[in-house]
């Protein structure tokens, strides 16, 4: 965007209108003379209308006429805009924005009437949004009542239309809630503090205002691809934050009356218990995505010190439908997964740390297993996602019904494969193994850092040598790694420093280094992080005569590990750098997440 700053000198109030957008654009080279004209006589045949002009200009679809021709959306428009006129450009991001502040600089009628949007508040300064340049008038009227510096800034007008709307709306819900639920005490149980006459004016948790809010709040998330939403009480005022590609982001804050009304109202829906605070309680709520798709949340509250904490994980039904190339395996991973999972009994793990996906591996592999020939059972705590083609059993401490009662439960079933949500102990590792004696194939899930370490780790739990012979067919472990947005990441060429970062990564693996490394660059569609969703990296060991011969009293993990390197297994970070090869990441990820590959190894 290479446009001149030019300030018109506009001595009068208007809106912006589109004859002077388009003699501007085709001043700056931008768009063709005659475009500029048919649009023009378009317009004028239909007459005037309140769209703003970049937005008629941005629904043409046309290409800037100067280098690097970027195609002429909205946000480009607004961009250039803002240059032309020397006004700062921002992209409004929800995530970052306090918007029950933001109601209190001015009131909605104000900020529709002239089409602004407060979207910052400092100790001196308040940052002011708009889509109008020309529009001033309104900053003489609010610098004396605020009593601070404005500073405007340019954005999108759909954003402000849009924003306008929400910011006010759920402002004005959570100002009312909190009125209406009067001063409720913050403090919990142990930290008392009696506020007398005050003590039954608690919220209902189907007070319109409430609901409004919880939509409000689910529609938001499912927008912003997050996988959990935590609502969490503090001494002051509640928080809520939203888990995006594995890290979490502050969304906002809520008084905390309002933040126990959210969680009543929550856990009414999920048909748990309203009354019970005092220990964790699990449920689950079906609900609709913007555009109509089912999505599964998966609730968990837990009493903390200042009151209940929720937290929800939201299950996307379309993960089950992806194949195995869509979840990152490789040809080869496919191959050697397949080959583990079409044998007609025996015993596969999948191990990782919680959030590694592993869960989504095992459900997209029933998936597939569950034809009708089939039954496919399984035992978990909790269900994650349901599921009709399996038959899913929900783990009842209660009534002592563990992973172990579960699978003997499920073996007088007729099964044909068994899903274990995780081994744990003794006792369920001996159900898995006598499951698979009985010619049943058994899938689950176990805690190590990689695959060959899972062999030690059930000798751990006390499994004879012989029986994990007998009955294990490999084991796969996995991680989660973000993928670059392909969007904005842009290439260049291999530095000394990755050089040495790449030969660290690949050792004592032989493996060509790439000539090009792509890196993160940021841009709208990532919010500016240059990273956007996440992919799988897997190491598949899978259990073969040699390596049989391996286990015994003095399991030694790194010949294991290096007698499966030599049978086709490629580790975690190897896996990872053929992802960095293929540009999907980048180098400094896969170390983040993958672990070192073991110093011991020959």
């Amino acid at each position: 965007m290479n446009a001149p700053t030019r300030h018109h000198s506009h001595s009068h109030e208007h809106r912006l209108n589109l004859p002077e957008v388009l003699t501007w654009l085709v001043e700056d080279g931008m768009v063709p003379k005659e475009e500029a004209k048919a649009l023009r006589s378009e317009r004028q045949l239909k007459g005037s209308s309140q769209t703003h002009p970049l937005i008629l200009v941005a629904e043409q679809n046309w290409t800037s006429g100067t280098p690097p021709h970027k195609p002429l959306t909205l946000e480009t428009l607004t961009e250039w805009l803002a240059e032309r006129e020397g006004i700062p450009y921002q992209h409004i991001d929800p995530l970052k924005i306090d918007f029950t502040g933001v109601a209190d600089v001015v009131s909605s009628a104000y900020a529709a009437r002239f089409s602004i949007l407060p979207i910052g508040i400092g100790l001196h300064e308040v940052s002011i949004a708009t889509s109008e340049p020309f529009l001033r008038e309104w900053e003489k009227e609010l610098a004396p009542l605020l009593k601070k510096k404005i500073r405007r800034v340019l954005v999108n007008p759909s954003d402000v239309s849009r924003y306008l709307v929400e910011f006010f709306n759920l402002a004005k819900s959570v100002k009312k809630a909190a009125q209406s639920g009067g001063h409720v005490s913050a403090l919990s149980s142990f930290e008392q503090l009696v506020e007398l006459g005050r003590a039954n004016q608690q919220l209902d948790a189907n007070d319109q205002h409430i609901v409004h809010i919880v939509d409000w709040l689910w529609q938001y998330a499912f927008e912003q691809r997050a996988s959990d939403i935590h609502i969490e009480p503090r001494r002051e005022a509640g928080i809520v934050r939203f888990r995006i590609d594995g890290v979490l982001h502050q969304v906002y804050q809520v008084p905390m009356p309002v933040l126990i009304a959210m969680t009543s109202r929550i856990k009414l829906l999920g048909r748990m218990d309203i009354i019970e605070r005092r220990r964790p309680l699990d449920g689950r709520v079906k609900t609709r995505m913007p555009g109509g798709n089912e999505v599964e949340l998966r609730l968990s509250t837990l009493p903390t010190a200042f009151g209940e904490k929720l937290v929800m994980r939201i299950f996307d039904p379309e993960v089950l439908v992806r194949d195995f190339t869509q979840l990152g395996f490789s040809r080869d991973d496919t191959a050697r997964w397949k080959e583990m999972t079409s044998k007609p009994n025996g015993i596969i793990l999948v191990t990782g740390p919680t959030g590694s996906g592993k869960t989504t591996t095992l459900y997209s592999t029933l998936k597939q297993l569950a034809t009708p020939e089939v039954n496919v059972c399984t035992i978990e705590d909790p269900i994650e996602m349901i599921e009709s083609t399996f038959n899913q059993v929900q783990v009842q401490q209660a009534v002592d019904m563990g992973f172990a009662e579960g699978v003997r439960a499920l073996m007088r079933q007729d099964p044909d494969i068994i899903m274990i949500g995780e081994v744990r102990d003794m006792e369920t590792a001996q159900m898995a193994i006598q499951a698979a004696l009985t010619g049943h194939l058994v899938l689950s899930t176990l805690h190590t850092n990689d695959a060959p370490s899972a062999i030690s780790r059930l000798q751990d739990l006390g499994l004879p040598d012989y029986l994990i012979n007998a009955t294990l067919l490999g084991v796969m472990a996995q991680r989660l790694i973000r993928t670059l947005c392909p969007h904005c990441k842009k290439a260049a060429p291999i530095t000394e420093i990755e050089q040495e970062m790449w030969r660290h990564l690949v050792r004592p693996w032989k493996s060509n280094e790439p000539q090009q490394l792509y890196h993160p660059v940021g841009c709208l569609e990532c919010r500016m992080t240059g990273l956007i969703g996440r992919v799988g990296i897997y190491e598949v060991l899978l259990m073969s005569a040699e390596i049989r011969k391996l286990v015994g009293k003095e399991t030694i993990v790194a010949k294991i590990r290096d007698q499966s390197s030599r049978e086709g297994m490629r580790p975690l970070r190897i896996s990872g750098a053929l992802k960095v090869a293929a540009g999907q990441t980048s180098l400094e990820e896969v170390m983040r997440v993958a672990p070192p590959v073991d110093e011991s190894d020959p």
